[in-house]
């Protein structure tokens, strides 16, 4: 039980010097890929779950990194996918309305070819009916594809707020999503010899945030972290 517990330890201290180590290392990603192969020798999901978004186990008795790409930078874009999910939403309420009188229109239009009695009225009706299906399924597809759209954009808004989080170690953030700021990116490819012998390729995408907030001032530095992570030829 004391052993155990002195690996937790000994995992914990490692990662608070792999934050230390990315803020004044030239090369981060190796103080981050070698915490993390670390973490998964030990089979320690909780301390490979503080450096990658969604942490997978890989099967390495050796590593090593055999290309870096150029480190970029892109404005943080989570104010603009916020305003897009907004407008989309609002959008998405707006329908509500007509899809619900198309409806009303097409069981109206029924009722009417119901209570028809001469050929004549009937064919009328059933033209009303056949109008009133039309408009509604018309309706209907608009307000499908509009909920697809908003749940794409409430999606990627997420997704970008989940890394942001992830990458200031913050649970949660009120002002998360009006700060400004930049994102900034670079990929990894690493090749790894399992215990078989057998040699696979993995590319790491890694991202890290600094933001600000402007009413207040209050900048942050986040730390690198792993968002991908997937097996390349």
């Amino acid at each position: 039980m004391r052993r155990k517990g002195l690996i937790i330890l000994t995992v914990a201290l490692a990662v608070v010097a792999l934050f230390f180590l990315q803020s004044c290392s030239s090369s981060p990603e190796k103080s981050l890929l070698s915490a993390y192969f670390h973490a998964i020798s030990l089979k320690d999901s909780a301390t490979m779950a503080t450096m990658a978004i969604t942490p997978e186990a890989i099967d390495a008795d050796s590593w090593e990194i055999t290309s870096v790409s150029p480190e970029e930078t892109k404005p943080y874009d989570l104010p603009d996918l916020n305003a897009k999910e907004l407008e989309l939403k609002k959008k998405l309420e707006d329908h509500v309305g007509p899809v619900m009188e198309a409806e009303d229109a097409k069981y109206s239009a029924e009722e009417e070819l119901k209570s028809a009695r001469t050929g004549g009225a009937r064919a009328a009706a059933k033209k009303q009916v056949d109008e009133a299906t039309a408009k509604y399924d018309q309706e209907r597809e608009t307000h499908r594809q509009l909920q697809k759209d908003y749940n794409d954009a409430k999606a990627a808004a997420q997704r970008v707020q989940d890394i942001a989080l992830f990458s200031l170690a913050e649970r949660e953030m009120p002002t998360i999503r009006d700060m400004t700021g930049t994102v900034h990116s670079k990929t990894v490819d690493v090749k790894v010899v399992d215990k078989s012998g057998q040699t696979k390729n993995y590319r790491f995408s890694l991202q890290k945030y600094a933001l600000k907030d402007e009413a207040s001032g209050y900048a942050r530095n986040g730390a690198w972290k792993i968002v991908k992570l997937e097996p390349i030829a």
